[in-house]
This record gives structure tokens, C-alpha cells and sequence, in this order.
């Protein structure tokens, strides 16, 4: 296959060949060509650490009213991503019981046992939760009911139900027995995650030293008020040693927050992250027995509150618009949904950029003037998503 394009890092036309799955050459110009156009930007495809389901359709048993269907639900929800430029996605399987938890994970597991297409756009499972802040703000939408502390023997049968496929861990460090949890995670190359949190700034900083590497949704999932300074936020911020994925949907975070955010990380520290809800993409009303409320806008909350109850948007729109927010570049913002995931995930030496012997999972798009990315094509492997 040959996809044509202007390449996201330099804005030349390019011909990209692509053979078994990875992109073999790279020449530069216009060429007959299988896909793509001049006037597309060509970049690697989206990467999204953190998805717990779209369009009706959740990873989770028994949340927003789903009591099952995960295996449907990935093959189904692995097109719509594409359609809006996602190539790759890490399933997130929130708190909830021991049980549902195992429950989810392996319906995920057996539904990429049994497609090889599918698998190859699912680089990991992110688990976030169930050992997480007990407050209201910290904890989010979290069920109380479930939040508990971290269990390792709990842990492993996850894992073994998710067939070794768990690869981020979104914990709360200032939970009983959460550091030599941090510790036995990152030497079982699970990338530990700092969020859902009302940690005191030293505990921030212990579970850093314990091996934490990134913060989930860095901002959200936070009290509406804190002290002044100092505070986990701050803390987060200033350590350079953690990835921060921040939500730049237009409304979890003000475009002012996401600004300072990617200046105080850079563009290498900064990942976009969509963290979209099952009623993501659904058409305005109320939804679950009236609980929850899906605006015009896309915006998502508490029926009847200005409280959020999860993410509406995908990464077209988050992508497009930390470029508007930001000081960062287009090819910088697409690194922060590309090449830091792969990073982030240890795949850094096959996918999240556009050179010969990576992956082909590739994404063709338009940049309008408002609104997410136009999507025109989207490939994981070599193979159109559609």
C-alpha cells in the first residue's frame, strides 16, 4: 500500500510504502498512491491510554446501566475511534467489585484473543481504580461503595484475567500500603499512575520515589477547592520525572489550565488522553433513569448540576484543541497523542512516528479552523480502520 500526505513533523508531501504491517520507505513527493492526498496531513495514528467506552458502548460491567457486551463493544467502538483518527486504545476498567472488575478484564482479554486486528489497536489495559480517595471531588464518579485499599493478591488476579495485558495503573498513593504497591507494580513493568487523589505533597513525592510515572487527568478528579500552595497539583506539576494526561476537552479543563500545563510539562511530558464515557456521543437528553445529562455541546454531567459525570469527546477534538489552548505546535500536539504514549507504554521503538520499520498505524487528516480534526483515513497495521 502507498498513502500520500504532508508529513506531520516537516509539512512536505511524502509517498509512505507500506509492507507486512510497518511502514518500509519514505520518499519524498507526490506519487501514485492507494491513499492520502497533498493537501492531508499525514501522521502516526492516535493513541488513546485512557477510553472507558463511547457511543453507548462501556468496557465495564455493570456501569452506566451495561451489564455486559464488552467483547461487541471493542470490536464496535475500534471503528468509531477510527473514524476520528484513533488507531490505538487502552481499554479502562474503573472500580468497582473485585468480581466485575475480573469480569471486565476478561471479556477484554477474550475478545482480542479471538481477533488479531482487534489486538493490534489494544496495546494495553489501563485500570483506574478501585484504590483511590474515599472524598467527594478526589474520588470523581467513582462508586464510595467500592473504593478500598491497594491489594496485591487482588492485583494479580486481574492480571491474570486481562492475560497479562494490564499496562497502566491509576492508584491514590496516600492509601494504606499504596508505596510497596507502587514498587511491585513498576517491577512488574506496569506503568504506575498517580490520580484520584487528596494526597499531602511528601506523599506525592514517595510515591514518585516508589516509581510512579504519570498523572491520570492531571487537574481533574481533584476538590473543587484546595489551599493555595501547597497542594498535589502543584506537586505533580513541578516534578519532571511525571508524564501528566490532561483531558483538553474544552470543558474538564479551561484552556488558561491546559496552557500552563503544557508549558510547565513540554511537549514531551504532556499526553492527551480523551477519557470518554459510554454516553459519549450520544445524541442530547437524559440518560441512566434521569442520573445523567448529555448536552448539546457534548458535555456530560449530573442531571440537573453543573457537576461532570465523564467525557464526551474523542482525541480529534482534544488534539485540535490543545492546539488552540497552547503554545504547542500541530506536530507537537500529535506527539502528545502519538509518540509520548508510545513512550509512556515502552513502544517507543515501533510505533508513534512516521519513519521506516515502525508500525503503519497512520492517521490522514484536515486541520479546520474550528471544531476536531477532519478524519479522512485511519490504519493500525497497514489496515484500514473503518
Amino acid at each position: 500500500m502507498r498513502i500520500c500526505g504532508k508529513h506531520i513533523d516537516t509539512g512536505e508531501v511524502v509517498t509512505v510504502d507500506v509492507e507486512a504491517g510497518r511502514i518500509a520507505a519514505i520518499v519524498p513527493g507526490e506519487h501514485a498512491a492507494d491513499l492520502g492526498a497533498p493537501d492531508l496531513w499525514l501522521a502516526p495514528g492516535l493513541c488513546d491510554v485512557q477510553l472507558n467506552g463511547y457511543a453507548g458502548r462501556d468496557f465495564n460491567i455493570a456501569v452506566w446501566g451495561r451489564q455486559g457486551g464488552i467483547e461487541q463493544a471493542l470490536r464496535e467502538i475500534r471503528g468509531l475511534l477510527a473514524r476520528t483518527g484513533t488507531a490505538l486504545f487502552c481499554p479502562t476498567i474503573t472500580t468497582n467489585s473485585r468480581e466485575a472488575i475480573c469480569e471486565s478484564l476478561a471479556a477484554v482479554a477474550r475478545a482480542l484473543d479471538a481477533d488479531p486486528a482487534l489486538a493490534r489497536s489494544v496495546p494495553g489495559i489501563h485500570v483506574e481504580g478501585p484504590f483511590i480517595a474515599p472524598e467527594d471531588g478526589p474520588r470523581g464518579a467513582h462508586p464510595l461503595e467500592h473504593v478500598r485499599d491497594p491489594d496485591w493478591d487482588e492485583f494479580q488476579a486481574w492480571q491474570e484475567a486481562a492475560g497479562g495485558r494490564i499496562k497502566i495503573h491509576t492508584l491514590a498513593p496516600e492509601r494504606p500500603g499504596a508505596l510497596p504497591f507502587i514498587e511491585r507494580l513498576a517491577a512488574a513493568g506496569v506503568v504506575v499512575a498517580i490520580g484520584h487523589t487528596a494526597a499531602e505533597p511528601e506523599e506525592i513525592r514517595a510515591a514518585v520515589a516508589a516509581a510512579a510515572t504519570m498523572s491520570t487527568h492531571l487537574g481533574n478528579g481533584a476538590h473543587s477547592m484546595l489551599r493555595r500552595h501547597p497542594n498535589y497539583i502543584w506537586e505533580q506539576l513541578a516534578d519532571d520525572r511525571l508524564v501528566a494526561s490532561v483531558i483538553a476537552d474544552g470543558h474538564h479543563l479551561p484552556p488558561s489550565v491546559v496552557k500552563c500545563i503544557a508549558r510547565v510539562k513540554g511537549p514531551d511530558r504532556l499526553v492527551l488522553v480523551s477519557d470518554a464515557v459510554s454516553l459519549g456521543g450520544l445524541p442530547p437528553g437524559l440518560y441512566t433513569e434521569g442520573r445523567h445529562e448529555v448536552h448539546a455541546s457534548g458535555k456530560i454531567t449530573l442531571a440537573g448540576t453543573p457537576y461532570l459525570a465523564g467525557a464526551g469527546h474523542l482525541l480529534d477534538t482534544c488534539v485540535a484543541n490543545a492546539l488552540r489552548f497552547t503554545d504547542l505546535t500541530l506536530a507537537q500536539c500529535v506527539s502528545c497523542a502519538t509518540a509520548n504514549p508510545a513512550r509512556l507504554l515502552g513502544l517507543a521503538d515501533r510505533k508513534g512516528r512516521l519513519a521506516p520499520g515502525y508500525d503503519a498505524d497512520l492517521t490522514l487528516f484536515r486541520l479546520p479552523d474550528e471544531g476536531p480534526l477532519e478524519v479522512a483515513a485511519t490504519l493500525c497495521g497497514g489496515e484500514r480502520v473503518e
